[in-house]
């Protein structure tokens, strides 16, 4: 327990105190991301916060993880370090799609091959258990590259990103802890206090955003704790205290947000006839925006809505993992749906006091 805290206030001490020489560097060397129509703050604000999570975090992990469990870890930090070298060379100097997509696939491929960290069953989903090893590499190259761009895409208010990142290591390295996976666990509660010392600078008026650096990092991260999760309890008993009903459902909710928005923005580009990476404003943090909340009151809605659905699946965790997963679809579709009727009705409303103002102007 003593190494998981020491961890957790050397990451946030590290980053805490590191950000403001990043802000002053960046300012100076106009590192900085620019207002645009697709941007939603409106002053140049440096961008590299990605460098302080990634200091805070990887320094950490090495100080305070004990020797026994330090060996697990090799291959994890290196693919730290690999999407850190691409998120900061484009955060830098912006690089293509493809190139990123590249160095994101050479991250999943140190994790399934060195570090295995693979999906190897569906625990009955569709009538499958454990994957072929082919099936099982190419289905984790997969969840590992969604899991990365889906925090790379949600990344677009004040602390957003990093409170949804901070919420599921909560909640991941909670369990690591409890089923004695210590490794984990530190690398879990070392996330959670670099990104809440950024979140000091990022809240509005944010003075730094995390950038690719981190956003990257957080997917990234995400992925490793999601796919642990699920395979561990091929590991632990079924009657294990601590063992989860439905563990891929269960690992879904916990990242429903970034997961569920990503899917729904690719499939409406989709059938638009456009490519899913070509960018719009049509993210649900940009409809909460449209609604008229700030920053904050966007990503307090959405990070209750995200601890709602941890709660439930929780709660719901006996019912399956196919029944779990329609649950979870259901929840975010009504939650999009009521965001879409509520601008509906604002748009009504509007137009209708601009013909009424028209007509007292007659």
């Amino acid at each position: 327990m003593y190494d998981i805290i020491l961890t957790f206030i050397t990451a946030f001490l590290m980053t805490f105190f590191a950000i403001p020489s990043i802000i002053s560097v960046a300012n100076k060397k106009q590192l900085v991301d620019l207002p645009g129509e697709r941007r939603a703050h409106q002053v140049s604000t440096p961008s590299l916060g990605g460098i302080g999570i990634f200091a805070g975090t990887i320094f950490a992990i090495i100080l305070w993880t004990p020797f026994r469990y330090f060996g697990d870890l090799q291959y994890i930090l290196c693919a730290f370090v690999v999407v850190f070298l691409i998120g900061a060379k484009d955060d830098i100097d912006p690089v293509s799609a493809n190139k990123k997509f590249v160095g994101q696939i050479f991250a999943a491929g140190i994790l399934i091959f060195f570090s295995k960290i693979r999906i190897t069953s569906f625990y009955g989903l569709f009538g499958i258990t454990e994957l072929p090893l082919l099936a099982s590499v190419l289905f984790t190259f997969f969840v590992i590259v969604l899991i990365i761009n889906s925090f790379n895409l949600i990344d677009g208010i004040n602390g957003l990103s990093g409170s949804i990142g901070v919420l599921m290591a909560i909640t991941f390295g909670t369990w690591f802890y409890m089923v004695d996976r210590v490794e984990l666990a530190s690398v879990s509660y070392a996330l959670v206090g670099s990104v809440m010392a950024f979140l000091y600078y990022n809240i509005t008026p944010a003075k730094i955003f995390m950038g690719d650096t981190g956003s990257l990092l957080l997917g990234l991260i995400a992925s490793i704790l999601a796919i642990n999760f699920i395979e561990q309890h091929q590991v632990i008993a079924v009657d294990h205290i601590h063992a989860f009903g439905a563990p891929p459902a269960v690992a879904a909710g916990i990242l429903l947000l970034p997961l569920y928005d990503t899917f729904r923005v690719f499939i409406m580009r989709m059938m638009k006839g456009r490519s899913p990476f070509s960018p719009d404003r049509k993210h649900i943090h940009h409809l909460l925006l449209n609604l008229g909340l700030s920053h904050m009151q966007a990503t307090g809605v959405l990070i209750g809505f995200n601890i709602l659905i941890i709660f439930l699946v929780y709660q719901l965790q006996d019912i399956g993992t196919l029944n779990l997963l329609i649950v979870l679809i259901i929840l975010a579709t009504a939650m999009t749906l009521l965001v879409y009727l509520l601008l509906y009705l604002k748009h009504n409303k509007a137009a209708k006091l601009n013909t009424y103002d028209k007509k007292q102007a007659l």
